[in-house]
């Protein structure tokens, strides 16, 4: 395939970021540059300092060959609250817009629009226009289908739940904007066959392509991964926020011995929870890692569990524990079916006594675990390896470059913009 340009719109991209959709935008904008294509990010500075409270100064306009483009305002805030409640990126859209159509992009891809743009920004240049759901904001003004702070929404009461967010509601979700809108993209992607479901059942009126997340291949897993803990344990990776239901895994420890609780992570939840396991020395809070120390975690866990009781679009942690060679115990829910049951490399629970008796078999029986872990490569290797994801991906952009001419050139600055 000849070089192509994309573009990659998302409120947020790492290291200023807080969830597993901006490393997932990193990670295909990487992979792209690798293949030889060029790739341009705009992100929302002004949404992670508000979200934040870090105002630093934004990190370098590189990232490993992509180029960043990092949206910052002296409205800070104000810009941002403009964004979510009137759909259209009121202090930023200039900017936003000269980038994308002077920047001859051969693709528009869309991630996270919430604070970046809205719906309007989907109207924004001239180019085949794809849009990844990382979650489920364009059916739920909370993103996330978690009803009230409480329970995976089984059915419509967005103005109600979003006070409950202390957020105001968003009237133009009531105007037919996002409908009207979403005739300028080609394509939408969902992570999972579950997330396009989930769309279509709660009213988008558009089709979804299915392509999972994915990484890179670490390699293939040791046999006996060497690990800093001195007794067996089972991690948990991810945010600790309500709706990752660390509660009852916190809890299945109260009463289980046979290895320890390694929680890698942060967020709004972590003082209660710390609470909640005072007293148990086999619960451990680790805090946020990555690179290295992650990966050693990773390696050296008797499983990953992954809890979370909301309607989760995929599951990262599954397949990174996937690429090491590592067993999941995942909750009966969302997209950790598809991922988990039926593949040999896990469990799945549904309650506290659930998820003990599943850890209680895979300390039992080592020569079980050890194929699970094995089957858990061999997934990962046919199914979410970048080498595996990346060309369907790009046999999709080649599908609608075919029915497209070019946009004329314009120069555009590889760098920061401000308003």
């Amino acid at each position: 395939m000849t070089a192509l340009r994309f573009c990659m719109i998302t409120t947020f991209y790492p290291p200023r970021s807080f969830g597993g959709d901006a490393v997932a935008v990193q990670s295909l904008a990487r992979a792209l540059v690798r293949l030889g294509h060029h790739v341009t990010v705009v992100c929302d500075d002004d949404a992670y300092r508000t979200l934040s409270g870090d105002h630093t100064p934004a990190p370098p306009d590189s990232d490993d060959g992509v180029v960043v483009h990092r949206l910052v305002s002296r409205l800070g805030a104000i810009a941002v609250g403009l964004t979510q409640q009137t759909g259209r990126p009121i202090v930023h859209g200039s900017l936003l817009r000269r980038v994308l159509e002077r920047g001859n992009f051969d693709v528009i891809h869309y991630h996270n629009l919430s604070l970046v743009g809205g719906p309007v920004a989907l109207s924004f240049g001239r180019a085949v226009k794809l849009y990844t759901a990382h979650e489920h904001w364009l059916v739920c003004p909370t993103h996330v289908l978690w009803r009230h702070h409480t329970e995976p929404c089984p059915a419509r009461q967005c103005t109600r739940c979003q006070l409950s967010y202390a957020r105001p509601p968003q009237l133009w979700r009531h105007t037919g904007l996002l409908e009207r809108e979403l005739g300028h993209v080609d394509a939408f992607i969902a992570l999972s066959q579950f997330s396009r479901d989930k769309h279509r059942e709660f009213g988008f009126p558009r089709d979804m392509e299915v392509i999972p997340g994915f990484m890179r291949d670490p390699g293939p897993p040791r046999e006996h991964a060497s690990s800093h803990a001195d007794r067996p344990y089972f991690l948990f990776v991810g945010r600790l926020e309500s709706i990752k239901g660390l509660e009852d895994v916190v809890d299945a420890f109260a009463a289980f011995d046979g290895a320890d609780l390694i929680v890698a992570g942060e967020g709004t939840e972590r003082t209660g929870l710390v609470a909640r396991a005072a007293g148990n020395p086999r619960v451990r809070f680790v805090g946020f890692q990555s690179g290295a120390e992650l990966s050693r975690l990773y390696s050296g866990a008797q499983a990953v569990i992954a809890s979370s009781r909301g309607f989760e679009t995929f599951g990262l942690s599954v397949i990174e524990a996937f690429s090491r060679g590592v067993p999941v115990i995942a909750r009966r829910m969302g997209s950790y079916l598809e991922l988990v049951e039926g593949s040999g490399a896990g469990e799945t629970f549904d309650d506290v006594e659930g998820l003990q008796a599943a850890m209680q078999r895979m300390l039992a029986d080592t020569t079980r675990r050890s194929g699970m872990g094995v089957a858990a490569y061999a997934r990962f290797r046919s199914m979410f390896d970048e080498d595996v994801v990346v060309p369907r991906y790009l046999a999709l952009v080649e599908r609608f470059l075919s029915h497209r001419s070019p946009a004329p050139s314009l120069p555009v600055s590889d760098t920061a913009v401000h308003a």
